[in-house]
């Protein structure tokens, strides 16, 4: 399968919700830590008769994808995309699987107290952990 820019660890699994990348800059050495959907949802309109909205996933942007931090895409856009390692982390299949993973990496890796990151916040807002992912996380 196609990656775009992104190193890959593993082998894509085939219900991939999105990931966690690392972002390097190859000539100072910062980094930058976030996550990205592979997947999105596009509503649309109800089917003559019906009342009910139809909703359909398609493909986000994640190819070539490089980040929400603005110190970061202007360091590539002036530095050059070729100046970058794309590496991805983790594959999620779920949004809280996504969230709390990021988050988990961020605070492991004290982002917002080095200057090796261009991470200037941490956002997160997590709620209980569905069952299936915890069936699945323990039971590993």
């Amino acid at each position: 399968m196609d990656t775009g820019i992104w190193e890959v660890c593993e082998a894509i699994p085939e219900n991939a919700f999105g990931f966690i990348y690392e972002i390097t800059n190859t000539i100072n050495g910062k980094k930058y830590i976030g996550k990205k959907q592979m997947t999105r949802k596009i509503r649309r309109k109800p089917l003559k008769g019906k009342k009910r909205k139809r909703i359909d996933h398609i493909e986000s942007d994640w190819k070539t994808y490089t980040g929400s931090s603005d110190a970061l895409n202007l360091d590539i856009s002036t530095l050059g995309i070729d100046k970058f390692i794309f590496k991805i982390l983790k594959f999620c299949n779920s949004k809280f699987e996504l969230s709390y993973f990021e988050a988990k990496m961020q605070f492991e890796k004290d982002v917002l107290l080095s200057e090796d990151y261009y991470n200037g916040i941490i956002n997160c807002r997590i709620g209980k952990a569905p069952k299936i992912f915890l069936e699945q996380y323990y039971n590993k």
